[in-house]
């Protein structure tokens, strides 16, 4: 076997140091066989000694080999506990990474009008994951960029929190408004229904007060006259001699305002049907339980609050007046206020 076969070629520092001594030993050997046989004994003792030599050399290679293997293991073995280690890092970072974003995704839901008001908390938050992921992305990042990172998440969360804290602060707002929007609207509703109350009563109030302020008519007098030739005028009952009836009343109340009324007169003939004055023209108007009906005169009367008021007018058909009764009644504000009744006689032979 040759010497080479007993060292580990990947050691050359050994290798030529083994060889050197080989070298040596076989030219002393070649050396000592010219000598005599008196010297058999020396070259002996020399050929134990490069063996001893060569042993040592072996054990001292072998020796290296294994202290070597066994920093070039634990070499290998750190590295792996570190790249292990920061892998490790690496996945705590992510978790805490994603717990952030699932904290911020918990926020999605808010109104545009809260997250308008978090306009630049929000810009921060975006510029902080976007450092986040460059890191996280890279894919042997280094012990210091994750502490980075860390730091990162730790000022993210930071803003997160405090943006949480506005949010229940916006919501709480949002909610006192929108309870008091509530209240107010309830406020406004009563307030409504209360002035719908009052307009009621108002209106009832009114129309008590425009009932209560009808007039009344009293001391009617129906008065059926001839007129003669001469203009003297004398009071008869004989219906061919009556060329008009001068109708006279008086009209008062305690809480009418000053100011003009109109007052109506409907006249009946004894054929119940309504007459018209001959310069009148047909008219109607509106009563409170009869609807509309013509009537035979208007007539506009100043008054005065508290005064009782005289009023007085002739009526002249575009006829003869007929024997029977007549029918006279008094309106105003939609009200009868009044009525009377006078009789034209036939009259006798002389009459």
């Amino acid at each position: 076997m040759g010497i080479n076969s007993l060292v580990p070629h990947q050691y050359p520092a050994w290798d030529k140091l083994i060889f050197f001594i080989y070298k040596n030993s076989t030219m002393n050997t070649s050396n000592f066989q010219t000598t005599t046989s008196d010297n058999q004994p020396t070259r002996k003792n020399s050929k134990k000694g490069i063996i001893v030599v060569l042993a040592i050399a072996c054990l001292a290679s072998w020796g290296y080999l294994l202290v070597n293997n066994k920093k070039t293991g634990n070499v290998i073995e750190q590295s792996q506990t570190q790249i292990a280690r920061i892998s490790d890092e690496k996945g705590n970072v992510q978790k805490s990474f994603d717990e952030s974003l699932i904290r911020l995704d918990s926020m999605a839901s808010i109104s545009n009008g809260l997250k308008s008001k978090l306009t630049a908390e929000n810009k921060e938050i975006a510029r902080r994951k976007a450092e986040i992921r460059v890191i996280l992305n890279k894919k042997n990042a280094t012990s210091s960029e994750l502490a980075k990172a860390k730091e990162l998440i730790t000022q993210l969360n930071d803003k997160i929190g405090s943006m949480e804290q506005e949010v229940t602060r916006l919501t709480n707002d949002n909610q006192s408004l929108s309870q008091d929007k509530i209240v107010l609207t309830q406020e406004k509703g009563k307030l409504t229904d209360d002035l719908s109350a009052t307009m009621v009563v108002k209106e009832d109030l009114e129309k008590k007060v425009d009932i209560a302020s009808t007039l009344n008519a009293s001391n009617i007098m129906i008065t059926p006259v001839n007129v003669k030739s001469n203009g003297k005028e004398k009071v008869t009952s004989t219906a061919k001699r009556v060329n008009k009836l001068v109708i006279s009343f008086d009209v008062n109340n305690r809480i009418a305002q000053t100011g003009t009324a109109d007052i109506y007169v409907c006249v009946a003939g004894p054929d119940g049907k309504n007459i018209a004055t001959k310069d009148a023209v047909s008219n109607t108007f509106t009563t409170r339980d009869e609807g509309d009906r013509a009537y035979t005169a208007k007539l506009p009367v100043e008054l005065e609050t508290g005064k009782k008021k005289n009023v007085e007018f002739s009526f002249a058909p575009g006829t003869d007046f007929q024997q029977g009764k007549y029918l006279i009644q008094i309106y105003q504000n939609g009200f009868k206020i009044g009525e009377g009744v006078r009789e034209l006689k036939k009259g006798g032979l002389f009459s």
